[in-house]
């Protein structure tokens, strides 16, 4: 083949198909060129060259005003399909608003947008005038000082109540007699648990406050002891105090004494110990027929009669 009939055969190819683009054509005039090659054998390299390079152009500007779509579907057919699949056009992952729209202008449109709610929202509540506290509106006129005080103070335990004495709380009589008989009815009174005028529970029934004198110190059970000339001595004293509270600790133990007497019994009972000698009380006979207690006692008797003597008695006498 000559030259100007490969020229000729390339340029009827292009015209034909317009969508031949450049590679296809230097493909399709490379394997002509082989064929005529076989043919012509000793053509010139050179000028066969130049004729496929001018038909290349020739197909290329032809084929510009069609699809991108490959030249070797025209030339090779289904075969250049199954060797060079098509690529997948990219996924994107931007939002189709924003990927229409140019890098520059995207950064313009986000310089461009107001500003985030939260700001305005901080202003606003800046500007929102504060609502009274609750608290405020519902609160109470602060109470005294006094009365808080009132109200915090501890109550008082109920052992102290019960601590509290349970007898006379201010001066009382007392009647005492060696004839129960002619004591006043359902008043404190005192009689003799032994000696010549000892008396009975059934004498004295009738008095809700009773007192038992012991007349020679042998019944540390009795209320009192009776020393006077005949019966008990300052010296024994003493020791009936001892065994009283030994049967009794949480008593007393009153002596009945004359006022001329008081001094040597006092010594007696001062070489005890402390805790018995708070516990004694003593009873002195002080007859000078008008009501008093002498300084230093619990109870003095005041009045001696043919019935009975009457003595007075403060509110520590029996406790």
């Amino acid at each position: 083949m000559s030259t100007s009939s490969l020229y000729n055969s390339t340029a009827s190819l292009a015209r034909k198909h317009s969508r031949v683009s450049l590679l296809a054509a230097g493909a399709a005039a490379a394997g002509m060129l082989g064929v005529a090659g076989a043919s012509v054998g000793s053509a010139p390299m050179a000028h066969a060259t130049g004729n496929i390079e001018t038909t290349a152009n020739t197909a290329s500007q032809a084929s510009s005003s069609h699809s991108n779509a490959s030249a070797l579907d025209e030339v090779l057919g289904v075969q250049a399909h199954a060797t060079q699949p098509a690529k997948q056009p990219a996924v994107s992952h931007t939002s189709p608003r924003l990927s229409a729209v140019p890098a520059p202008a995207k950064a313009a449109a986000a310089k461009a947008a107001p500003a985030k709610a939260a700001p305005a929202k901080a202003a606003a509540a800046k500007a929102a005038p504060a609502k009274p506290a609750k608290a405020a509106v519902a609160a109470k006129p602060a109470a005294p000082a006094h009365a808080k005080l009132a109200v915090a103070a501890p109550r008082p335990a109920a052992k102290h109540k019960a601590a509290q004495p349970t007898g006379p709380t201010k001066p009382y009589l007392v009647y005492d007699s060696v004839t129960p008989g002619s004591l006043p009815s359902s008043q404190p009174a005192a009689v003799y648990a032994d000696g010549a005028y000892a008396a009975s529970a059934s004498q004295v029934s009738s008095h809700h406050s009773l007192l038992w004198i012991d007349t020679n110190g042998s019944d540390p059970n009795a209320n009192a002891l009776d020393v006077e000339p005949g019966d008990a001595t300052p010296a024994s004293a003493a020791q009936w105090v001892q065994a009283h509270l030994s049967k009794q600790p949480h008593s007393v133990a009153i002596i009945y004494t004359m006022r001329s007497d008081w001094s040597a019994v006092q010594s007696a009972v001062g070489g005890l110990p402390s805790w018995e000698q708070s516990h004694v009380r003593y009873w002195i006979a002080d007859p000078t027929g008008v009501p008093h207690v002498v300084p230093g006692s619990s109870a003095t008797q005041w009045y001696w009669g043919s019935s009975y003597d009457i003595s007075t008695a403060n509110p520590n006498f029996e406790q």
